[in-house]
């Protein structure tokens, strides 16, 4: 704050900062205000939140491995909101791409593939799908003036439907009686672990999309008209941008990440494809990239923070006595707290006005 009152930082940096640490420490005064109200010390279920997301090397592992995806699906919404578009379909665009590498997967195992062979396979759909899925969205909004927060949100839907419909019916693997699924892809095409650590390599998958999404959005000229395109697309139309096509693209690259993760989930943490892809992380990361303004770079500590509320959600259930949905019910005031501070933005005054230098007295000149 004191790099704030000084002026060391600009209003746009200023505000970037304050109005988000702002919304998240109000945030967590309406949620110390919830749970006292069901009998727990607020203070006790802070800590025990802290324990479950950081306290140890085993949780700081475990909220590594939640973040992972939700850089990924942050992405997704991301990159078309520097466009001016909110796209909210990373749910439906993990769900495809998940269930687009566990069929590649099967069919290298078919075809006796070499186990690179399968992931390069995996990854090279699970983008695709993902891709193909959100670059509808934008495809729709381009092209025929549909909404693409209304299709992105409905196509979530049709995912889901057509995921269900192929794991119970003709990917179905027998074997799968309790939680219908398909055929395991075999431990030879599993995704790894980083060396060292019991973290999975969509980590760095994440890490590395953040950093080229944003050298893309804001160090090349394709990002400058992009953001040129979201700002005024008349303007953008003026000086001959391709607005249409700028805006599939970075549909298209947006889905492509939450593709990615959901091919992560299938190689890494699940081993098929099955109703456990719907696990929300679409949405959450919808709440990620808000708070971390759409700025790539940002999302990966943002990721960390709700990865680590969501890992803690065990523990908060054994030590304060509260049902594991409780932490939703944080990330649910979260979100309500970020959109509303939205309309903070410009209109509070975080830096000093510069000093005017004044004139001397016309006596003291003569």
């Amino acid at each position: 704050m004191k790099l704030i009152q000084r002026g060391l930082l600009g209003r746009g940096a200023a505000e970037a900062i304050a109005i988000p640490v702002g919304a998240v420490t109000a945030s967590l005064l309406v949620f110390g205000a919830f749970v006292a109200a069901q009998g727990a010390n607020p203070l006790n279920v802070y800590y025990e939140m802290y324990r479950g997301a950081f306290g140890t090397w085993f949780s700081f592992q475990n909220t590594l491995l939640r973040a992972a995806p939700l850089m990924l699906t942050a992405l997704c919404t991301a990159l078309p909101a520097r466009l001016g578009l909110i796209v909210i379909g990373g749910e439906g665009a993990v769900v495809m791409g998940g269930l687009a590498a566990a069929s590649a997967g099967l069919a290298a195992q078919a075809w006796r593939a070499p186990p690179l062979t399968a992931l390069a396979a995996m990854l090279v759909s699970g983008l695709l799908a993902g891709a193909l899925w959100v670059g509808l969205a934008g495809a729709l909004r381009a092209y025929r003036g549909v909404s693409e927060t209304i299709s992105s949100l409905l196509l979530n839907y049709v995912a889901i439907a057509i995921l269900n419909h192929l794991v119970e019916g003709a990917l179905r693997d027998p074997a799968s009686l309790n939680k219908p699924s398909t055929a395991p892809i075999g431990a030879e095409s599993a995704l790894g672990n980083l060396p060292g650590v019991e973290v999975h390599w969509g980590l760095a998958y994440g890490v590395l999309a953040c950093a080229l999404c944003y050298v893309l959005m804001h160090r090349t000229t394709f990002g400058f008209a992009a953001a040129m395109s979201g700002g005024n697309v008349r303007a953008a139309l003026l000086a001959g941008l391709p607005v249409r096509r700028l805006l599939v693209i970075t549909c298209t690259l947006a889905g492509a990440c939450a593709g990615l993760a959901g091919m992560v989930e299938v190689a890494a943490v699940h081993g098929r494809a099955s109703a456990s892809l719907v696990s929300g992380y679409g949405y959450t990361g919808i709440l990620v990239a808000f708070i971390a303004r759409h700025n790539p770079l940002a999302i990966v500590p943002v990721a960390l923070l709700l990865g680590g509320i969501g890992a803690s959600g065990g523990l908060v259930q054994r030590a304060a006595q509260l049902p594991d949905a409780t932490v939703n019910v944080l990330q649910g005031i979260l979100f309500l707290a970020i959109l509303a501070s939205e309309a903070l933005h410009g209109r509070i005054r975080l830096t000093r006005a510069p000093r005017l230098p004044q004139a001397e007295p016309a006596s003291a000149v003569a």
